[in-house]
Order: structure tokens, then sequence, then C-alpha cells
């Protein structure tokens, strides 16, 4: 499935009576890759997870390319193209790798797997091991290659380097850029990792208590101060 674009439109959302995302609106272009930024607490990952569908939705709509998905279910969103990897992970613990994987393939031949130990050679060699018998960030690269190998046209990425060791890091945001630099997804990616978030992507959009406060390039935010230490929290990037 090629990437096609995602269009967030006055977007309120929350979970029962509390609303955490408050008129909400954006864009990406399809193959486009956005970094979702904000201090903790601000909304990131109810944004993804609204767009996944899994909160209370108060208002506004969200489209993938033509197709309006804003009142369909999570699994009829993911039938149309939209993948989620969430921050909890959430991989079948008493199943291997490699059943975890299958669980990924949604009617591809089994062969298709291969494209995951590709990406991540680590899992091929863990392929029999079960899900909890794996590190914290061989579990992220399960999260990860179990996503895409439904080959969605738009990936939801909630912290994937969180608690991970630097090496680890480093050889996942290498496999999201070779991702991205098949054109054939569009990547929204929450991150704390601010300087690894804004290497990735062309696109930056800063949340504020449950708000859109800033949006623009990775370059236009390294040179505006002001909002890096009022909306980040840090003294600068480089």
């Amino acid at each position: 499935m090629p990437a096609t674009s995602l269009e967030v439109e006055n977007l309120s959302a929350g979970y029962g009576p509390t609303r955490v995302l408050e008129h909400v609106s954006f864009s990406v272009p399809a193959g486009a890759r956005l970094a979702v930024l904000g201090r903790n607490g601000m909304g990131k990952t109810t944004l993804l997870a609204t767009l996944a569908g899994q909160t209370k939705r108060y208002d506004g709509r969200i489209r993938l390319g033509s197709t309006d998905v804003t009142a369909i279910p999570s699994a009829a969103r993911a039938h149309q193209g939209l993948g989620y990897v969430p921050q909890a992970r959430c991989i079948f613990p008493t199943l291997t790798v490699q059943e975890n994987l299958f669980v990924g393939l949604k009617g591809r031949p089994k062969t298709a797997i291969e494209e995951a130990y590709q990406m991540f050679p680590r899992l091929k060699e863990r392929r029999r091991n079960l899900g909890n018998q794996l590190s914290g960030g061989e579990q992220q690269m399960l999260s990860t290659a179990r996503s895409i190998l439904g080959r969605p046209s738009v990936l939801l990425l909630d912290e994937p380097l969180e608690g991970l060791a630097p090496v680890i890091c480093e050889e996942l945001m290498a496999a999201f850029a070779e991702l991205a630099k098949t054109g054939d997804m569009t990547i929204l990616l929450v991150e704390q990792r601010i300087q690894s978030a804004l290497e990735f992507a062309d696109q930056v959009i800063i949340l504020e208590r449950g708000r859109l406060a800033w949006s623009g390039t990775p370059q236009a935010l390294a040179q505006d101060h002001d909002a890096v230490e009022r909306l980040l929290g840090v003294g600068g990037l480089h």
C-alpha cells in the first residue's frame, strides 16, 4: 500500500470526561516524516492513540488520503492502512518472535517475515525466543517489525526509544530512516530525544497542554530559541 497523506482537523479528544486534546489541526503529505514534540503530559501519546481510534473523540475529523476514518473503529483504521506502535509495545509475551511476526502479516505469505529479519537481523537470531525473553530493545524491534509487515501507509511511532541503550536507539533510528527513504510510508514520530527526532523529521509540531503550539521545519525550530526553551524546556538545539 503506497504512502498516503494524513489530515487532522479541529481534533478534540480524551478519556471519558477528561479532555486532553483541544482543537488540534495539522496535515502531513504522503511520504513525509512528522516529529510530534512537547514536554511530558502535553498530549502527544493521546494524539497518536486518538489517530489509532483508541480514545474518546469529542470533535474534529481524521482523514487518511481521501478516506475519512473519523468514525470507524481502530481495527478498521488498520485495514485502511494505519499502523500503530504504542509506547507499551504490546507484543505477545508467550508467543515466539516468529509467531508474533506471523500475527502482523495480515494475509501476506509467511515468507514475508524475511522483510522483518532484513530490517532487524537481531530478531532472526531470536526468532525462537518468547516475547518475554527479549530485552526492551528487542521488544521494540519486534513491535515495530510486526506493524511494518502489514505494510501501513501511515505509521505512528510512540516514543520508540524510551529506556533503550544508545546503541539500540541508533539501530532503531537507522531502520526508521531506511523506511522513510522508500517513500512508502508517512511516519509520525513521538519522541523525547529531541535531537534524534529532528534529525529524522522533515516537519515538526509541538503540543502544549493539548493544543498545537508550534509547527514548522526542524531547521526553523532550531532557530526559534524562544519556542525551544518555552515549549520544550531545553536551552537550545544543535
